[in-house]
Order: structure tokens, then sequence, then C-alpha cells
């Protein structure tokens, strides 16, 4: 059975990137390998793989890449550190004003 990874990798500016694969080893290299100019790390190496996920299936795979792209960076730390818990309560308005005027 194959298998497909989401991985989130951090950057030399302390960003992160959201990625899938099939191979994690390869596509790793592909991004210290910075070939591809116009890829989000070419300009931001070293990389280093701080999280990973492994799916049997690609379609879940992409869908849980396409969820953790659309979080907060404080989301990503969470699952980083494997702290699942705490994604409820990052996922709560922080805003309490909005907050507010969403419930009138």
């Amino acid at each position: 059975m194959k298998s497909y990874y989401v991985y989130i990798l951090r950057c030399a500016d302390d960003s992160y990137y959201t990625g899938v694969t099939n191979d994690l080893e390869r596509r790793l290299a592909e991004h210290q390998s910075g070939n591809n100019s116009l890829s989000y790390t070419s300009t931001r190496r070293p990389v280093e793989i701080v999280f990973w996920h492994e799916f049997n299936d690609i379609h879940q795979a992409i869908a849980f890449e396409k969820q953790v792209k659309g979080w907060s960076r404080k989301k990503k730390e969470a699952i980083i550190a494997d702290r699942w818990e705490d994604l409820k309560t990052l996922a709560k308005c922080q805003n309490a004003s909005r907050h507010d005027r969403d419930r009138e």
C-alpha cells in the first residue's frame, strides 16, 4: 500500500511551508537543493522538516494539506509540538469584539 505524507518545513526565515508527497526524503532534498527558483523555499533555505503525518489515501492527504495551509501559525505550532488537543481552543474566535458582534 502506498503512503502519502503531509509535512511542514521550518524555513531559514522562521516561516513554515506545508506540502504533500509520497516520498519525504526525496521531497526534502528537492526543497534543500533550491533548483526551482520559483518555489517558496528556494530563497528560504536551509529548511528543516518539523512535522509529518502519514496517510494511506491521497485524497485524505490533500484535504489535510489544504486544511493545514489555512491554519494560523499557532495551530501549526500546536501540531508540530504534538498538542492536537490545543486545536479546539485555537480555533475559537480570539477577537472579542468580533465574537460579540457575531452573537447579536
